[in-house]
């Protein structure tokens, strides 16, 4: 009869084996140590979109409303109205005093010619003061003329003299009105060009009481804006947020930083895509970290400090061509090609170039 019975292994085979399976597993290990490395991924990152906060630069009542949430409007558009009553009758009143400035500006010239006509009087009456002083000295000289006389006509050019240096600062004064100019253009005189910068003024306040779209985008946040309510220069009405700067923002940790650089390619799934992949190209590295840049810092001067890995913000620009829509704050998974391998370790290298 035939012993059908298997025999044991001999005891240095089942040690062959028993070595065998660790080496292998090393290996394989080592292996895929030495070619990884070279994607670096993370699910800390989110799509983002610029947002344009619009806020009106003149205050009024809202009288019209041509957007509505998540309505797309482009660069220029008619997003609310201002009551523009208000700033018509500035604009008015500029006009007005503009006017007004120019007539101004005639009356100082015509004062000007007057205080000419006046100064040229005083110089005439002081001639004719001067030659009747002379005439009564020369015949108080002579026993002719009584010293009343001559005191008299001393007294009529003293008076005359005033009357001219009077005359001239009267016709000073009225050159200063002019800027020292007596041909300047009506224009170019001082308070007619802040006349005009007030018309201007009133005008551009005029203008913006239309509110446009600043960027091409989808208007959000609309139900604060309603009609009657009162606009204040500065405060937000409204978002719009621009759809033609979509980018991803991938905060990696500062230890997948080593072999990071702009211009890689990445990966991107979305987490409301499942399944659809997005190409991206890295563009930026921030700065600093997410806790730099953070409201409240962490202060780590403590004694019970505990290092914790930080994360970098790195910005991701979508390649274009892909026409999945985006909404800004989507989750994300990426993946960055940073075409590094991790290679063999030191001393395995050295061993290798020896033999």
């Amino acid at each position: 009869m035939i012993d059908t019975a298997k025999r044991p292994l001999p005891t240095w085979r089942r040690l062959a084996l028993g070595l065998a399976l660790p080496v292998v597993l090393a290996g394989t290990g080592a292996y895929v140590w030495a070619t990884g490395g070279r994607y670096v991924s993370t699910d800390n990152a989110y799509v983002k979109q610029d947002k344009v906060a619009v806020a009106p630069e003149v205050q009024g009542l809202v009288t019209a409303v041509h957007v509505a949430e998540s309505m797309p409007v482009k660069r220029g558009d008619v997003l609310f109205e201002i009551d523009a009553q208000p700033y018509r009758i500035a604009l008015a009143q500029s006009e007005a005093a503009i006017a007004t400035a120019r007539l101004n500006v005639e009356r100082m010239r015509a004062d000007l010619s007057q205080k000419r006509a006046e100064l040229a009087e005083a110089e005439q009456e002081l001639e004719f003061r001067q030659r009747d002083h002379d005439r009564q000295a020369s015949l108080a000289r002579n026993g002719y003329a009584a010293q009343a006389k001559l005191d008299e006509t001393r007294n009529q050019l003293r008076a005359a003299e005033q009357g001219v240096a009077k005359a001239r600062q009267g016709v000073a004064a009225a050159l200063a009105d002019l800027g020292g100019d007596p041909a300047i253009a009506t224009d170019s005189h001082p308070t007619v060009m802040q006349a005009l910068a007030a018309r201007d003024r009133a005008a551009l306040d005029l203008e913006r009481t239309v509110v446009h779209a600043p960027a091409d985008g989808i208007a959000s946040q609309t139900d604060r804006l309603r009609v009657g309510q009162f606009a204040l220069p500065g405060m937000s009405m409204l978002s719009v947020v621009e759809t033609q700067a979509t980018y991803v923002e991938a905060n990696v940790k500062e230890t997948d930083l080593t072999n990071m650089k702009a211009g890689q390619t990445a990966t991107i799934e979305l987490d409301a895509y499942p399944g659809r992949t997005l190409t991206a190209k890295v563009v930026s590295i921030g700065a600093g970290t997410g806790s730099e840049f953070s409201v409240l810092p962490a202060q780590n001067a403590t004694g019970n400090w505990v290092k914790v890995v930080q994360r970098v913000p790195v910005r991701l620009q979508l390649a274009e061509g892909q026409s999945v829509p985006l909404r800004a704050g989507l989750s994300a998974n990426v993946d960055i090609d940073t075409g590094h391998s991790r290679g063999l370790p030191g001393f395995a290298t050295a061993q290798a170039a020896a033999r």
